[in-house]
């Protein structure tokens, strides 16, 4: 069983930043991929970011291409979303998930292990 914590949400001003991470609290996710949802009030969960095992592969969004970036240190176990240009339409829970497949690294299905979710509000 793999248990992912996620970390770093909060308040950002529009155009702000903010880097997530996400760390496994037993185990390691060194031979999963690993990806970003979110889900915003009233919609449903969407595919944000992944990212392969070595780091190799990289799959974004359209609506967070050029602005998102996702990476991993796997020396520290940990993957990172950083988010730049903040927009109030990233308002969301994001979700952090591990697969143990990279058959599609953007469908939910995919995913083995997910974490509880940080909360993300871009507001002034």
């Amino acid at each position: 069983q793999v248990q992912l914590v996620e970390s770093g949400g909060g308040l950002v001003q529009p155009g702000g930043s903010l880097k997530l991470s996400c760390a496994p609290s037993r185990r390691t996710v060194t031979n999963y991929g690993m990806g970003w949802f979110r889900q915003a009030p009233g919609k449903e969960r969407e595919f944000v970011a992944a990212i392969s095992e070595s780091g190799g592969s990289t799959y974004y969004a359209h609506s967070v291409k050029g602005r998102f970036t996702i990476s991993r240190d796997n020396a520290k176990k940990t993957v990172y979303l950083q988010m730049n240009s903040l927009r109030p339409e990233d308002t969301a829970v994001y979700y952090c998930a591990a697969t143990g497949s990279w058959y599609s690294p953007m469908a939910q299905d995919n995913y083995d292990y997910w974490g509880q979710g940080t909360q993300v509000t871009v507001s002034s």
